[in-house]
């Protein structure tokens, strides 16, 4: 039995998983060049929506949505998703550096009581789109915060209380 992937998006500042991500870009990514935007979506849509529920009031944001992590995957230009909660990225290719600023982040949010999309990217394109020379990263909101050793637990604390959505924020 194989084990089915699943790929998180972002809808509409929601995280979202989908399966049938590598399928649908291996059948897609092929022939885009030929194709608007509008076609790639549409393609995109049709592929993932067998496999995936999507709301029928909301296959415009899920186009939107798929359409971004699209050209994210063949390192075209995209527009950014606007940030909705707090949102934290580390970059690297899952080094014992990495995986302990993921690791600390991880234990901070469970200690600060925050609930927060937390990724670990591994992708060198992805860790590339971010414009970082080195790792670990540290980004919060899509914003690189800090790029190199690994911090002590109470700069990751500042970094997440300062990117903290508030309501005076």
């Amino acid at each position: 039995m194989t084990q089915t992937q699943i790929k998180q998006i972002t809808v509409k500042g929601q995280l979202v998983g989908i399966t049938g991500w590598e399928e649908a870009l291996k059948k897609i990514a092929p022939a885009y060049k030929g194709m608007t935007d509008e076609d790639i979506k549409q393609a995109l849509l049709g592929e993932l929506s067998s496999h995936n529920y999507i709301p029928s009031g909301a296959l415009n944001d899920y186009g939107r949505a798929l359409l971004r992590e699209f050209k994210i995957e063949q390192g075209l230009p995209v527009e950014e998703e606007p940030v909705l909660g707090l949102h934290i990225a580390v970059l690297g290719m899952s080094c014992a550096n990495c995986t302990r600023l993921e690791t600390d982040v991880r234990d901070l949010l469970a200690e600060m009581n925050i609930a927060a999309d937390l990724r670990h990217i591994t992708d060198p394109k992805q860790i590339a789109s971010y414009g970082v020379m080195g790792t670990p990263a540290l980004v919060i909101n899509n914003k690189v915060v800090y790029v190199g050793e690994v911090l002590p637990k109470s700069k990751i604390r500042q970094f997440i209380i300062d990117a903290y959505p508030t309501p005076d924020k």
